[in-house]
């Protein structure tokens, strides 16, 4: 008993075993661990990566492919770690939107739910800079489009561009220090990950229900240990058949053409996971309201514990605020799809009614529904 005493082993008990946590929580609570666990991947999978690649504008393109044919088990590595990028976004989208689902984002919880903002914008701007690294076609073109954007700012915009590119074009300098911010953003996103999960423990899980039961609890070991590695086996089967048979799916093949700033790819588009994103920056015409646009898109997601008008947290008592979630998730899915096209009709028209429909859920549903379902419920003697 004196082992399970001391301040590191007590700390380890108190959160890993004798934790306690609701006994109603179900497998949309296991999203969470599985994006620690892709954290995990993607730092350890980085690091051996790190270890054969060259940041330099002639020899990247080289570097990646002598990972992939010449280092033992590199291919591995390399699939691993691209499609690890995919899968740590869908477990990380999936966590937000259960977020939503369940009101996971109202008081006590709303600093968790900030944190968990921050680290979306931390997982943006890491993976972005990321995928300039393999220096192919649609990294080097990619990098030049969504770093123009700040020049949209006004009166500083083209000197932050320049500053940001080290030069007055996506060179050497700027491979440079992408590859040190990627290397070094996933170990401050660890840092906040645990912060985002000590402020989780502060009150205690949510669950389901959406109601306070410190009554009904029991220890995260062994119950809910067991769940979620039933759950990362599932996730494993999933991530594998990406890396074994399906490995290039998710990128785009402009990609496996070395960079040359002499060519531009007919159709410039980011990673699949940023498309919702670029599909709201491409529904304004205005270059300024567009970038405003994106990154309020985000920044929007850290508000909504103070937009949230109802003593009801859970959709699961809110039939009129379920099927205008699942409307929401329409939105999102056509937006991404919309972000993938070209900038022509009917697209574009498709994406700003999508995007207006984004922001008048999160401005005007989510604040003002509350108080529509408590009219609605005194109106019928509730």
């Amino acid at each position: 008993m004196r082992f399970v005493k001391q301040p590191l082993i007590k700390l380890g008990n108190d959160h890993l075993i004798e934790y306690p946590t609701p006994i109603n929580l179900h497998y949309a609570w296991n999203f969470g661990f599985l994006s620690g666990m892709c954290l995990i991947i993607q730092i350890i999978t980085g690091i051996f990566l790190a270890m054969h690649y060259t940041p330099h504008i002639d020899l990247a393109f080289a570097s990646v492919e002598h990972i992939m044919r010449d280092v033992n088990y590199g291919w591995l590595l390399r699939y691993i770690h691209a499609n690890g990028a995919s899968m740590f976004f869908i477990v990380v989208y999936i966590h937000i939107f259960r977020g939503l689902y369940f009101g996971s984002y109202t008081k006590p919880r709303h600093w968790v739910w900030v944190f968990g903002v921050i680290i979306l914008l931390l997982m943006i701007i890491t993976a972005f800079i990321g995928y300039v690294l393999p220096w192919g076609q649609m990294s080097l073109w990619g990098a030049t489009v969504i770093t123009n954007l700040v020049s949209a700012i006004p009166i500083i915009g083209d000197s932050i561009v320049t500053w940001l590119w080290g030069g007055f074009s996506v060179d050497n300098a700027t491979l440079n220090r992408f590859f040190s911010l990627h290397y070094l953003l996933p170990f401050i996103i660890s840092a906040a990950s645990i912060v985002h999960i000590a402020i989780l423990h502060q009150n205690g899980s949510g669950n389901p229900l959406g109601i306070e039961s410190n009554v009904d609890k029991i220890n995260f070991y062994p119950y809910f240990i067991i769940k979620d590695l039933l759950g990362l086996v599932i996730f494993f089967i999933f991530f594998s058949v990406f890396v074994y048979f399906y490995p290039n799916i998710l990128g785009h093949p402009d990609n496996y053409i070395e960079a040359n700033p002499m060519v531009t790819p007919p159709h410039i588009v980011p990673e699949w996971y940023f498309l919702p994103f670029y599909a709201i920056l491409r529904s304004i015409p205005h270059k300024l309201g567009g970038v405003i646009a994106m990154i309020s898109a985000i920044a929007i997601l850290a508000i909504l514990p103070w937009a949230h008008s109802t003593e009801i947290r859970s959709s699961r008592f809110r039939p009129i605020y379920r099927f205008l979630y699942w409307t929401f998730i329409s939105a999102c899915l056509i937006l991404g799809w919309i972000g993938g096209m070209p900038v022509e009709d009917p697209y574009i028209i498709i994406g700003q009614f999508a995007s207006f429909y984004y922001f008048v859920y999160l401005i005007v549903v989510l604040p003002f529904l509350g108080k529509v379902e408590k009219f609605l419920l005194s109106f019928n003697g509730i």
